[in-house]
């Protein structure tokens, strides 16, 4: 059905702009409260699904077609076993080693200290080393020790310049590294 416009420009001559403004807000507000509420109801779907999952499992549980995961009962015990073991801590510093060389990083003959954490019972390597290399191949090799030693711990970072138009630095990194006493 086709609505004349001659009709439509009567009747909003008859609202004016007062009734022209309000539906204008009316739709917006309209709009506005839709789009509010979009994100609500998706998480309303999505957490339908979810339960509907969880009555198919625990279904599935019932009848004995799913066996439950079974968890640690120790959380400590997961952390445990995924450190290193104490006699691979020779691996560990060749592995800091290599990645100094790597970002072609001096690193002078260091002290090492074995001691056990009282609070944790795990084996603390404490490591002492110092470096001499530029800022950018620093900020590299500590990146990429975090990111392939999980379980060294960054204690202290010591660097100078000798002269402020140096872009070699020098320093001392002080690292310990925890490992399991198995």
């Amino acid at each position: 059905m086709r609505i004349p416009s001659l009709i439509v420009h009567e009747h909003v001559l008859r609202l004016g702009w007062p009734g022209l403004a309000s539906i204008g807000f009316a739709l917006t507000a309209l709009l506005l409260g839709g789009l509010g509420l979009l994100p609500q109801w998706q998480q309303l779907n999505a957490q339908r699904q979810q339960y509907a999952e969880a009555e198919q499992q625990l279904q599935r549980l019932q009848r004995g077609e799913w066996v439950a995961p079974v968890s640690s009962p120790d959380p400590l015990d997961d952390f445990h076993k995924q450190l290193p073991a104490q006699p691979q801590a020779t691996e560990a510093i060749d592995r800091i080693y290599a990645l100094a060389r790597a970002e072609k990083i001096s690193l002078s003959r260091g002290e090492y200290a074995l001691g056990v954490d009282p609070k944790t019972h795990l084996a603390r390597y404490q490591i002492l080393l110092p470096l001499r290399g530029s800022y950018p191949q620093i900020r590299r090799f500590l990146h990429a020790l975090l990111g392939q030693l999980p379980a060294l711990v960054l204690e202290d970072l010591d660097l100078q310049r000798k002269q402020i138009g140096d872009s070699e630095l020098t320093g001392r990194i002080r690292m310990t590294l925890y490992l399991s006493r198995s």
